[in-house]
């Protein structure tokens, strides 16, 4: 079956046999997607992928794939005739294709609070206008904007206020002219210049909000951060006391309700050295820090996604093993690398199975590359210094570092 334009159906089965009731849909097919394909089988509801990929992870897990652009209006009218139900598993989808679905089925989370999570300055501006401390900021729009910068903010991080994600449209700055060269470097395009803040630990915090207001949480997870990309997540968080834990999960609820937002969200904050708690960033989806709750928690974050999005009782969540997770990145597959081979390799898994539990999930991602998240690792163990001792060696074994 194909469609007019650009927009092509892959059956399976064919688009005309889903029965729209039962069926939900995705924009986006990473591995976000293709995890939440996973839970939603599991509840006996099928699947249509939105993505211009066609051998996109979650397009290979689903029941159909619309191969089209986000904002294609025939693919989107025909997600909307498929499905009862439509989300996302990337917050830079565009907001207003979310709003169009919005007239024609039930989406979540609405257009207005992607608009927001996807946009660095008003992101900024929202944990303002909710009370929520961030660091010290400034847009940089313009080349007035630049010679307006207070000197308190540097050395600060400058990142491009839309598409920036996992260390990309960043870039480190000391001096009015670093910071000059760098914005001219990403296209004079529109940014925020945050003040480099004494860092701690890195929290996350992954809510979900039903449409009648009900919200639970995940527990509090503690991640390490490696060339701007998550490397590590520990759960439950190891270096923070309950008093830091109850205020992040009090300020991430917060931004939800202030939102009025439907479905997961993460927050992530910074816990600075003096003990100030700030936040750093929402993502409107689950997390790459939430992906242990798959195998150490009663509820995954993904079937918490599922559960906003059909109106179902939000029951909170419990952590049933302690978990460390190691993100696998597609270095991994070149570390024999040289000049005279650089054939990528598949890392020795059954070294890593070999440990106990050890759960091993790879997004079927077709061609590993440097600094691609092709899977991760979690651990989970009956308390955490049992799951950071068996995390540590598999860690030995991938030839990552400590942590």
């Amino acid at each position: 079956m194909s469609l007019p334009g650009a927009a092509a159906v892959v059956d399976r089965p064919a688009a005309d046999a889903l029965r729209r009731q039962h069926s939900v849909g995705v924009l986006g097919g990473g591995q976000l997607g293709r995890m939440f394909v996973h839970d939603a089988h599991r509840m006996g509801l099928r699947v249509v992928v939105l993505d211009p990929d066609g051998d996109c992870p979650a397009g290979r897990a689903a029941d159909g794939l619309l191969r089209a652009a986000y904002d294609d209006p025939q693919a989107l009218d025909e997600l909307a005739r498929l499905c009862g139900a439509v989300t996302t598993e990337f917050e830079n989808v565009p907001a207003a294709s979310l709003q169009a679905l919005a007239a024609r089925c039930t989406v979540s989370p609405a257009a207005q609070a992607v608009r927001i999570c996807q946009h660095r300055a008003l992101e900024k501006a929202h944990f303002r206008h909710s009370g929520v401390p961030c660091a010290p900021y400034a847009e940089i729009v313009s080349d007035d904007d630049l010679t307006a910068v207070a000197p308190a903010l540097l050395p600060g991080v400058l990142k491009t206020s839309q598409l920036g994600y996992d260390g990309k449209g960043q870039a480190r700055v000391s001096t009015a002219d670093e910071l000059t060269a760098a914005w001219q470097r990403m296209g004079r395009q529109a940014c925020v210049l945050e003040a480099l803040v004494p860092i701690r630990v890195e929290l996350s915090v992954i809510v979900a909000r039903g449409v009648d207001g009900a919200v639970v949480h995940l527990p509090v997870q503690q991640n390490l951060h490696r060339d701007g990309i998550l490397a590590v997540t520990q759960v439950p968080a190891p270096d923070v006391d309950a008093a830091t834990i109850d205020q992040v999960v009090e300020r991430a609820v917060r931004l939800a309700q202030s939102m009025d937002y439907v479905g997961v969200l993460c927050v992530e904050f910074f816990v600075l050295h003096d003990g100030r708690v700030l936040a750093n960033e929402m993502a409107p989806r689950p997390h790459n820090s939430g992906h242990y709750s798959i195998d150490a928690c009663d509820q995954s974050q993904f079937e918490l996604q599922l559960r906003t999005l059909l109106g179902l009782p939000l029951v909170p969540p419990r952590q049933h093993s302690s978990a460390v997770m190691l993100n696998l990145m597609g270095d991994l597959w070149f570390r024999h690398a040289s000049t005279s081979d650089a054939t990528p390799r598949e890392p020795d898994w059954p070294a890593l199975l070999a440990l106990p539990g050890v759960h091993l999930h790879l997004y079927g991602k077709a061609e590993p590359r440097r600094a691609r998240k092709m899977g991760h690792l979690t651990i989970t163990a009956s308390s955490p210094d049992a799951a950071r001792t068996t995390a540590l060696m598999a860690a030995r074994r991938l030839a990552l570092p400590a942590f």
